[in-house]
């Protein structure tokens, strides 16, 4: 928890010059669905109904916590596309008519420093990606069909694009629903992990289930990457918003964010 905003975090480290972390649902100034109950929430989506207003001063309060950076997101359509920010997209940003979104896509990368990534989640799979010595950072959402397209392996090939090498690139798996709680159709569980092996799971109850945070470690294991997971379930844990917990209890809920920038 930050105790100057009141914001929950989790910090990672992705190597020297290289800002990192996670956002719970605490703080901010959304009031429930958006909140945990009896507080304010810190939901940095425009899509889950909230009034903007509120939700754009709580990427202000994130962006703060980066020392004033800018602060991009995309909008996030469970695709594999990748966007890149250069120096006119940072220039945008820098601006106060700063845009809130940089187009459809479900990773960013960028190699601008002062520049900050995030990527939005609620149980779907949040991955922090930094070369610190090239300068390159990136983030990617990586639910059930991202992950299956290979979205963080495109993630991976846009930093190479711009100086990054995957045997120095450092990843962090954000908290997302586990292999033990996201339950799915065994045709759906034997279509993913046909593509992605490490998918393949079963929930704690013994019914089939996708494990995505595991299957997305598996492929950046694979290409090379030093991968670190943050071992917490936005199912079980109420400290993250959840969709499929929001959906159970008949209402909706806000979206957490993974944050990285070269500082």
């Amino acid at each position: 928890m930050t105790a100057d905003t009141g914001i929950g975090t989790i910090p990672v480290d992705l190597g020297a010059g290289v800002r990192a972390f996670f956002t719970t649902a605490s703080g901010g100034v959304s009031p429930e669905p958006w909140a945990r109950p009896g507080g304010s929430g810190l939901n940095l989506g425009l899509n889950v109904s909230d009034d903007a207003g509120r939700v754009r001063r709580n990427r202000a309060l994130v962006g703060a916590l980066l020392g004033g950076l800018p602060l991009a997101f995309a909008t996030q359509v469970h695709s594999a596309r990748a966007i890149p920010l250069g120096p006119e997209e940072h220039a945008r940003w820098r601006t106060d008519t700063a845009p809130d979104t940089a187009g459809e896509g479900d990773a960013l990368v960028t190699a601008e420093r002062g520049l900050g990534l995030g990527v939005l989640v609620a149980d779907c799979v949040p991955v922090l990606l930094a070369d610190p010595g090239a300068g390159v950072v990136g983030v990617a959402h990586a639910g059930r069909k991202g992950t299956a397209a290979g979205v963080v392996l495109r993630a991976l090939g846009s930093m190479a694009e711009r100086g990054a090498r995957p045997d120095r690139t450092r990843a962090v798996v954000g908290p997302a629903v586990c292999g033990r709680c996201y339950e799915v159709p065994e045709e759906l569980r034997d279509e993913v992990a046909a593509v992605v092996p490490g998918a393949f799971a079963e929930t704690a109850w013994g019914t089939p289930s996708l494990d995505l945070p595991a299957a997305v470690g598996a492929q950046l294991s694979g290409a090379g990457v030093d991968v670190t997971r943050v071992e917490r379930c936005t199912l079980e844990d109420e400290e993250f918003f959840s969709h499929r917990r929001a959906t159970a209890r008949g209402t909706t809920t806000g979206r957490q964010a993974g944050i990285v920038a070269l500082v």
